[in-house]
């Protein structure tokens, strides 16, 4: 029997330690990890560049409703999991909160692998806003969301699972 590795246990490859902007992605990637609504959802984020993310993330019939699929929390949370990262990897300084959301269900999702994936869209002072597209294991969109994110009185600095290299 083959033994698959957590996401959370895998190490990076050894090298130089990220600075500057990369280090900021890697310090929100751990922040993301840390939270405990997290526990509840088998999930990676990445960052690969400014103003983008991806979660990816396992759903089962743990989480359907009575007719069969999976629940509009589960869009709704990685939906703005994925726009507020997007976001969050443009500011270096504070926390960002949601100030609203919009979400759109096009498809029911079952059970499988799926990617939420972000992207910011504009503002770059006090608020922003950035999309995400909820992909299932097809390519097939299944969702969509719109976020606005404000900055909040929380130093990035001060959250203790922010920790930059």
């Amino acid at each position: 029997m083959r033994r698959v590795t957590p996401p959370e246990a895998r190490q990076p490859a050894p090298g130089p330690a990220p600075s500057g902007e990369e280090a900021h992605f890697r310090a929100l990637e751990q922040l993301y990890m840390s939270a405990p609504i997290n526990r509840l959802f088998r999930s990676t984020l990445a960052i690969p560049a400014p103003g983008i993310s991806h979660i990816d993330f396992d759903v089962d019939a743990g989480v359907y409703h009575a007719a069969g699929a999976v629940h509009g929390t589960v869009y709704f949370k990685m939906l703005d999991d994925a726009a507020f990262y997007a976001a969050n990897s443009l500011v270096s300084d504070r926390f960002l909160l949601t100030t609203s959301f919009n979400l759109l269900f096009t498809r029911p999702i079952h059970a499988g692998t799926l990617r939420a994936e972000g992207r910011w869209i504009s503002g770059r002072r006090r608020v922003y806003v950035a999309e995400a597209s909820l992909i299932d294991a097809d390519g097939e969109e299944v969702g969509r969301g719109t976020g606005t994110f404000m900055r909040s009185q929380f130093p990035l600095s001060s959250l203790p699972g922010y920790r930059a290299a």
